[in-house]
């Protein structure tokens, strides 16, 4: 898709605007990925990422940036025997898990409220 939106779009000054627009349009649509804790879940075919076509996936980014991650990091270390295993269940990981997404869904909501609200001022003005 990215691909394509470079391919399409010419060198005019407004060909950058237009490709950003229509990746934000065509990325809205695209299901959100969830935290989950995967003692809970028996189905291991969830743990599948689609787009990178790999069996079992977890995805972490730096540890100051986000609890989930926090969460991740602790668990890959334990299993790694590198530290001491955590002190929570799999009932209080999903808990957390749960929390993390709905705070993770609400941020985006607020996110295309305010790029609508953005645009609509946008086209007033102009």
């Amino acid at each position: 898709l990215q691909k394509s939106l470079n391919e399409t779009f010419g060198a005019d000054k407004y060909s950058e605007a237009r490709k950003e627009v229509l990746t934000n349009m065509f990325s809205r649509p695209m299901q959100m990925a969830l935290y989950f804790c995967t003692g809970i879940l028996e189905d291991e075919t969830l743990f599948r990422h689609y787009a990178l076509n790999v069996p079992f996936y977890t995805h972490f980014t730096s540890p100051i940036r986000r609890y989930a991650d926090i969460i991740v990091h602790r668990l890959l270390s334990a299993s790694l025997g590198a530290s001491s295993p955590i002190k929570m269940g799999k009932d209080a990981i999903q808990r957390q898990a749960d929390h993390c997404n709905d705070r993770k869904m609400a941020s985006k909501r607020v996110q295309e409220l305010s790029a609508d609200l953005f645009f609509a001022i946008f086209v007033r003005v102009k």
